[in-house]
């Protein structure tokens, strides 16, 4: 198809201009949807005189309508949207830069949704069909056990996962580490307990506060319960994690405002499973170990890491030095465009 495309392009590129800028319309109305056409031409960066042209023709077309709050797609302009991601992600070279990531962090995989998930939030609603496509892909038959993240992105990842039960493959959903005491919602026990429901297998809960004093840890290593739990924590054959900022993740965890101040000093960028990072992805804190570790997940079959953002670039990249080669990365165009920006190899 991309061939095709190209000797379209050669021969008549003023057509897919026209589809490239009615393509950029029609998503971004599906990610703001309803939206008015003054928000939207700032938006696009187009006089409203321009963009007006363009919504009267999605609208006669029926793959738009107007209303009081705003535009919004129609179900023909969702379901022509969809068929029109695919052929815009070969033309515009996705691929390409999908591979140039993966290549640059060294690692299995990366999958670029398009758009900013900072500005954007349908885009974490995609990166969450792209987890549910990977899942779907990357399990093997028999039984496996996938360990959860918390968070608000793995959140809302965990409500796009579809039925991943076969009469061969059967699935246990587990919280990848205890909680840090925020809203019940978004810690990974929620997040466990959603994405096993969607996907129509087991769960099983960690009901342990992952910041504990030694002596404590030890003391609740001896319930039965517990012990239990984190056993099959310990032999989870897939992750699935975001990566964090390092300052709002040490706020979320309600670490003390000293803390604060060294992992500052230390220029720490990114957190992930307890573990802070600075820029050149050293090791410079790490919070009591209640759940995965960096060094389980090096020999797990399947790693998904979900984030994306430009508010991010610093923190993936940090991470991403530390991760294991068999790491699928999900991220967006903003970050992906944003870490490509003169680098190097950085493994």
């Amino acid at each position: 198809m991309l061939s095709e495309l190209r000797v379209l392009e050669a021969i008549a590129p003023d057509v897919l201009e026209v589809v490239k800028k009615r393509y950029r319309v029609m998503q971004n109305i599906f990610w703001m949807q309803p939206i008015g056409r003054r928000n939207l031409a700032d938006s696009l960066g187009l006089t409203e005189r321009v963009l007006r042209s363009e919504t009267d023709y999605l609208r006669d077309q029926r793959l738009i309508d107007a209303t009081k709050s705003g535009m919004l797609l129609t179900e023909k302009g969702t379901e022509l949207l969809q068929h029109l991601e695919l052929l815009m992600e070969q033309f515009t070279g996705m691929d390409q830069l999908e591979k140039q990531l993966a290549a640059l962090f060294n690692i299995e995989r990366c999958l670029i949704v398009s758009g900013n998930s900072d500005e954007q939030e349908k885009v974490i609603g995609e990166f969450g069909e792209l987890v549910d496509e990977a899942l779907q892909r990357q399990l093997p038959d028999g039984r496996n056990i996938i360990a959860v993240m918390g968070g608000t992105t793995m959140a809302e990842v965990a409500r796009h996962v579809s039925p991943l039960e076969t009469a061969k493959r059967h699935n246990l959903f587990v919280p990848a580490r205890g909680g840090i005491g925020e809203a019940v919602s978004i810690q990974a026990n929620s997040v466990s307990a959603l994405m096993a429901a969607n996907a129509h297998g087991e769960h099983r809960a960690l009901y342990v506060p992952e910041q504990l004093s030694e002596e404590a840890y030890h003391t609740l290593l001896k319930e039965p319960s517990i012990r239990s739990v984190l056993a099959m924590i310990k032999e989870a054959n897939c992750v699935v994690h975001s990566i964090g900022r390092a300052v709002h993740m040490a706020a979320r965890r309600k670490m003390s405002e000293e803390e604060i101040v060294r992992l500052k000093q230390k220029n720490a960028v990114a957190e992930s499973f307890g573990y802070f990072f600075d820029e050149h992805g050293a090791i410079v804190h790490k919070v009591p170990r209640i759940g995965l570790s960096l060094e389980d997940i090096q020999k797990m079959p399947t790693v998904l890491a979900v984030a994306g953002g430009k508010s991010k670039v610093k923190a993936i990249t940090a991470y991403m030095k530390n991760a294991p080669k068999q790491t699928w990365l999900i991220t967006d165009e903003a970050a992906a465009n944003e870490i490509l920006k003169g680098t190097s190899p950085l493994k």
